[in-house]
């Protein structure tokens, strides 16, 4: 046992830098763990509380601008003001505020419950809190699409609310949302890592990119490279991730040719 301890960590503690071959390809922690084994756990952590924050989003934001933007009205005045005071607040105040809280007690919703520690956690609020970032520019394309005529044909036609919501707004707003889902996995990712980091997101001993890069940054200038492995990972994947989005926006413009024709 003490033979394999001198392999990862220094008698006085430090970590072993990456060794390229051998057992620890990218070297090891101050705890002995594998950097390389952590990183593809933590990277599968961030990438799945990415998507389910953004699923989450994408349902809520989706039908609160629809039913805001289309009802208008009182319910449009109470869902609006309730997403102004959602974006009020700096989204990371916010999560570390809402982060702290649910680590300490979890959630429970009466048929399950969800302990502080679950990966849920993070993910619902990344959710929740970027919600109004994408329900209020949806709002105000279904505004508009409320009054097009072929709305007015199917109410004349005596569709009901339900059916032209359903079958005549969203498919036209279907392409913004779209180019939604992109940017908001990149926006949930970063902000998971940020919370991890300040310790409001990820909860020891479960690895994310943000974990590692907040137990890393203590040990810098001896053992950069538990800094710098995860954060690369990070950028890499977020700029992976809005190139994607960028790619996806343009096949989705319809004047794209026109702009590449000039």
């Amino acid at each position: 046992m003490r033979g394999e301890e001198r392999n990862v960590v220094s008698p006085e503690g430090i970590p072993t830098g990456p060794t390229w071959t051998g057992k620890f390809f990218l070297g090891a922690d101050s705890n002995g763990r594998d950097v390389a084994v952590r990183l593809l756990y933590g990277g599968r952590n961030s990438l799945e509380i990415g998507f389910i924050a953004t699923a989450i989003s994408v349902i809520l934001a989706t039908i609160i601008a629809l039913v805001s933007g289309y009802f208008r009205g009182a319910i449009d005045g109470v869902l609006s003001r309730t997403m102004d005071l959602i974006w009020a607040y700096p989204v990371i105040l916010l999560g570390i505020a809402l982060g702290t809280a649910l680590s300490l007690g979890g959630l429970d919703f009466g048929l399950f419950t969800v302990s502080g520690s679950s990966l849920f956690i993070p993910a619902i609020i990344i959710g929740v809190v970027y919600v109004p970032y994408m329900a209020k520019p949806l709002r105000g394309q279904v505004l508009g699409i409320r009054e097009k005529e072929f709305v007015e044909a199917a109410r004349a036609q005596g569709a009901g609310n339900l059916r032209i919501l359903s079958q005549e707004v969203l498919p036209n707003v279907a392409s913004s949302i779209i180019v939604f889902i992109p940017l908001m996995i990149a926006n949930a990712i970063l902000l998971e890592a940020a919370l991890s980091f300040l310790g409001a997101g990820v909860q020891p001993p479960n690895p994310s990119w943000g974990t590692m890069i907040g137990d890393g940054i203590r040990l810098i200038p001896s053992a950069m490279h538990l800094t710098l492995i995860p954060g690369g990972m990070l950028v890499l994947a977020v700029l992976g991730i809005n190139v994607f989005g960028d790619g996806v926006r343009d096949a989705l413009d319809p004047r794209a040719e026109v702009r590449i024709e000039h």
